[in-house]
């Protein structure tokens, strides 16, 4: 029987697994972001400052030896032997891991006197001012001394990990706050017993959403309601990988058992909303609810709310 001493067996646990998939395996490795990825085989697996975690199977470690026990299925004495033969054949490999790199601090924009702006820019887009009073109470939502309306993301025991600025000006203006922690964007998850989560790419869909629910006469702290603050274009419908906000919200509520997509009507809201359905499909009810009219859910609101006007007058 093969026998690997303690220093050695250290040695092998320094390779991370993002320096092992570059170096030995890269047409297994999928970039998500800058700094964040996953693979191809799993893409609830995610790659991140030196670490890995393996979300649909809560399992996770460090090194590229835990990887190919817990994920890959090899016995410890057959992982060892793999990667040494790795090393042994490229001895110049190059180290990917950043773990040691400096992470942005993550500090929410300076709170303004008023909310005023950011009141006036939210009503201007339709939102229901007690829904805007209401996320203003609860420090989901406020203006920022740039006069940006900022929404906020907390993680599970209430601690700001999030945030987006949206400009209330005439010029377009979106931007996450350096260091937030992508998976606990914006949400309204009001409702822990409600098998459900209803899926929007934006906040102001999101609050849009809310505000059609009221409209309808239902009460919208029924719902689960979340947002990816953006989405992307999936490279491969096969190998489609998940929102990090989506993925993170599935490991914290297993309770989950229907998914209802309201992503935008245009071709990259199409294409990430099949790459969802083709991911989750087969362990849950996936339901795809674009809107009939418009590109997304705030165009719809605002359609309807214009067409309500001039009915009433």
């Amino acid at each position: 029987m093969a026998y690997y001493s303690s220093e050695l067996t250290n040695k092998v646990k320094q390779i991370d697994l993002l320096t092992y998939l570059k170096n030995f395996e890269p047409e297994e490795l999928v970039t998500i972001c800058r700094g964040n990825y996953s693979t191809k085989t799993h893409d609830s697996l995610k790659i991140s400052n030196g670490m890995w975690y393996w979300f649909s199977k809560n399992i996770g470690g460090k090194s590229a030896l835990d990887y190919l026990i817990k994920v890959r299925g090899y016995s410890f004495l057959e992982a060892m032997q793999i990667l040494l033969d790795k090393v042994k054949s490229n001895k110049n490999y190059k180290v990917y891991n950043n773990e040691n790199s400096v992470p942005k601090v993550f500090s929410l924009p300076i709170k303004a006197e008023k909310n005023n702006r950011a009141i006036a820019y939210l009503l201007k887009r339709g939102i229901d001012l007690s829904i805007i009073d209401e996320c203003i109470r609860l420090n989901l939502i406020y203006q920022d001394i740039n006069k940006n309306v900022v929404f906020v993301g907390y993680d599970e025991n209430n601690k700001v990990k999030y945030a987006m600025c949206r400009g209330t000006g005439n010029i377009r203006f979106m931007k996450e706050v350096s260091g937030s922690s992508k998976e606990y964007s914006f949400r309204l998850a009001l409702n822990e017993e409600n098998t459900d989560v209803h899926l929007f790419e934006s906040a102001i869909d999101l609050l849009s959403y809310a505000t059609l629910l009221k409209m309808k006469h239902k009460d919208w702290h029924n719902y689960n309601l979340l947002s990816f603050g953006g989405i992307y274009i999936p490279n491969n419908l096969e190998y489609s990988r998940l929102p990090l906000p989506l993925l993170n919200y599935l490991k914290h509520h297993p309770n989950v058992k229907k998914i209802i997509m309201h992503l935008d009507n245009d071709e990259t809201g199409r294409l990430a909303s099949q790459a969802i359905y083709n991911v989750l499909s087969k362990g849950f009810e996936v339901i795809d609810q674009p809107v009939t009219i418009g590109k997304d859910v705030n165009d719809f609101l605002c359609y309807l709310k214009k067409n309500l006007k001039k009915d009433s007058r």
